[in-house]
């Protein structure tokens, strides 16, 4: 797909307040968040209207998660040190994709939150 990516980082810049991920990303690598987006978003709401907001402010949450750093959590790594500067990854921080599509997304496709009810014993 072929994407107004002036159009694109504007909105991003002005909507979402995790973006410097997004802003400073080269036009390639822009457009492959974008497409993965639209993807992610197309096989979720199956058959709804997507959005180009939607598309953009999910793509901003997704190139921070899979910045340089983040990615390598995605990837399984349990840690690293670069310099005396470490990071340590909990095992439970790494999420689906589909687990990172903020609620303002389902309100803007029109879809029920991705809340999900579960059993309880008392």
């Amino acid at each position: 797909m072929s994407w107004n990516l002036t159009e694109a980082t504007e909105y991003i810049r002005l909507n979402t307040l995790d973006n410097e991920d997004f802003i400073d990303a080269d036009d390639t690598r822009k457009t492959a968040v974008l497409n993965v987006s639209k993807r992610e978003l197309t096989r979720k709401f199956n058959g709804c209207t997507i959005p180009d907001e939607a598309v953009y402010i999910f793509a901003a949450v997704l190139a921070s998660a899979f910045n340089d750093t983040n990615k390598m959590q995605q990837q399984g790594v349990a840690g690293f040190a670069v310099k005396g500067v470490s990071f340590t990854f909990k095992d439970w921080a790494k999420k689906p994709v589909e687990s990172m599509i903020p609620p303002e997304v389902y309100v803007m496709v029109g879809a029920p939150t991705g809340r999900t009810i579960k059993w309880t014993v008392l």
